[in-house]
């Protein structure tokens, strides 16, 4: 029988806590922020119908998505394509991530592009 990590297990209990408060809406769409060791992730979602809106991932924008400039390039990009399809709200999902790194620096960039959350 395979083992599973504890580290991964928090982190999923995690993200369920921060999903049962956050709902994504048309008018104020879920920012959801996926992290891996080599790439961020990001995703305009609505929850209400259940469709995603906007993506962007370092992965797509081909650049190294495993450092803190990376994550500022998704932001920004994420940014840019909410502006596209006129969101200005967002609600912030870190996905259970610690508020930190990586994860701030997507934030903050995707402020700077016109985000509020």
């Amino acid at each position: 029988m395979a083992h599973t990590n504890p580290k991964i297990i928090q982190q999923k209990l995690r993200a369920e806590r921060i999903r049962k408060k956050i709902s994504g809406t048309p008018e104020r769409p879920r920012l959801h922020v996926g992290r891996s060791l080599k790439h961020i992730y990001a995703q305009l979602i609505d929850d209400t119908t259940g469709r995603t809106l906007a993506t962007a991932s370092s992965l797509a924008l081909k650049i190294d998505g495993g450092n803190i400039q990376g994550a500022k390039e998704v932001g920004k990009s994420i940014g840019e394509k909410a502006k596209a399809i006129e969101v200005t709200q967002v609600s912030f999902d870190r996905g259970g991530h610690l508020y930190h790194g990586r994860v701030k620096a997507l934030a903050d960039a995707a402020r700077e592009a016109g985000l509020q959350f």
